[in-house]
């Protein structure tokens, strides 16, 4: 089957946030008296949720924090999120192009692990948002990447959009790490990665570009042969 929806990851592919969201992290943990290296975000945690890396450090350094604590940690992390990203563009160059020219020709969603009123702000902010059929948040799954959970909604409410037979196989999904990448393999996509944040040797990925700038309706096309 021919390409027929394209599925976006949101930090790292088009928005360059996660500087914003280690420092956010850094700050709320700081408050708990729990460091956090960048080197440690970039290599262990950064393909989780808010609340999967709470948990993990939390587990690691034996903060014994509970549901509700996390929680909270999750709710100050998201303001002082807000408060980093005010009065700026946190978009990659070419991010708006690639979402519209893509948008242009087919349903395009987003599969994140990012909250979804971040990522509405974002969307909002560059009067993207109506170029999305569907946006799928770390609160809409019960699972986060790496499960395959956010992929497999993302390609339902497509489908629920374009038609009952749009398979996995006819999407392609835009990643920039591992577990994305990992996330969206499980689902049956078929994988490009866009070296943003990682080295593309790092990327296992049918296809690997070196930015969304990059970005190329007709490379993609030809994962999906006809």
């Amino acid at each position: 089957m021919p390409l027929r929806a394209i599925v976006f990851d949101f930090d790292g592919v088009l928005a360059n946030s996660e500087p914003l969201h280690l420092r956010a992290f850094q700050d709320v943990l700081a408050e708990e008296h729990v460091e956090l290296r960048e080197a440690d975000y970039y290599a262990r945690y950064l393909g989780y949720d808010d609340v999967g890396v709470f948990q993990m450090i939390g587990d690691e350094r034996g903060a014994g924090w509970q549901t509700r604590e996390i929680a909270d940690l999750v709710a100050r992390k998201a303001l002082r999120m807000e408060a980093l990203e005010r009065d700026r563009s946190v978009l990659f160059p070419g991010a708006a192009d690639a979402v519209r020219r893509a948008a242009s020709v087919l349903p395009v969603a987003i599969a994140s692990g990012a909250l979804g009123a971040e990522i509405r702000r974002v969307l909002d902010r560059e009067r993207l948002s109506g170029c999305f059929t569907a946006i799928v948040a770390a609160e809409d799954t019960p699972r986060s990447k790496p499960a395959p959970d956010p992929y497999v909604l993302a390609v339902a409410l497509l489908r629920a959009s374009v038609g009952g037979d749009l398979d996995a196989r006819d999407c392609v999904a835009i990643e920039d790490s591992r577990w994305g990448l990992e996330s969206a393999r499980a689902a049956g996509l078929r994988t490009v990665a866009v070296a943003q944040t990682y080295e593309p040797d790092a990327l296992p990925a049918d296809l690997v570009i070196a930015s969304i700038a990059a970005f190329d309706l007709h490379l993609l096309a030809r994962l999906c042969p006809a």
